[in-house]
């Protein structure tokens, strides 16, 4: 696991090593600096010769008018969402292809959203953006990737009560509203993920290579006059 947050993932580590189910490991470190991407390309090699699986889950978001959009925070949101990605994708590919075997090659997984797939309410056009960037990104990977024995496919995901928006979710009244565009009537878990990286990652999620998948509960199919 990687962050910026010690704390956290100390946390984490213990949490998941409780489970004896493997050993689980971290490395802090601040993705949106170069430096910091490869020290821990650097400090995950000097421990593990090969990497299976690469989620790139880092995010940022930015709202604003479009009057007083930051240009340095567009800059930002798309260096971490997007650019980040490819940088990582990039540093760990050695470790990725040594990985790699027949019928079982390494993977990447991209967390995307459904705001690359739509036009959001919201004044997050950088965030929008970027993650509509991260999805085309994506298959660009699984095309050029696949023929070195790695696949890339992304996760579109839609409203959890996590992260970003926790400050949104205190609204009761932009709560309900998401919820209304909700076909199966409720918030996205940690389990939803969870599942659909271990199809992803498993020998059933072998073959998939460039697909963009929807962890939603059918936001992006509401039906509209």
């Amino acid at each position: 696991m990687v962050a910026r947050d010690l704390d956290a993932l100390d946390k984490a580590v213990i949490e998941l090593n409780a489970l004896n189910l493997g050993k689980a490991g971290a490395i802090c470190a601040d993705i949106s600096k170069y430096e910091d991407c490869k020290r821990l390309v650097r400090e995950f090699s000097a421990q593990e010769q090969e990497l299976n699986i690469l989620i790139n889950n880092a995010a940022a978001n930015h709202g604003a008018s479009f009057e007083h959009f930051p240009d340095s925070a567009f800059g930002e949101v798309l260096k971490l969402n997007l650019h980040r990605a490819f940088t990582l994708a990039q540093l760990f590919l050695p470790s990725l292809v040594k990985s790699s075997k027949k019928g079982d090659p390494s993977r990447i997984i991209n967390i995307g959203s459904v705001d690359g797939e739509r036009v959001p309410a919201w004044k997050n056009f950088a965030y929008s953006a970027s993650k509509a960037g991260l999805h085309h990104l994506s298959r660009i990977m699984a095309w050029h990737l696949g023929r070195r024995g790695i696949t890339s496919n992304t996760l579109v995901i839609g409203p959890f009560e996590v992260g970003m928006m926790a400050s949104t979710l205190k609204n009761v009244k932009a709560k309900n509203a998401i919820l209304e565009g909700i076909a199966t009537g409720r918030f996205g878990s940690a389990e939803d993920i969870a599942g659909a990286c271990i199809f992803l990652g498993s020998r059933a999620g072998a073959h998939v290579n460039g697909a963009t998948i929807s962890i939603d509960g059918g936001v992006l199919i509401r039906a509209k006059l």
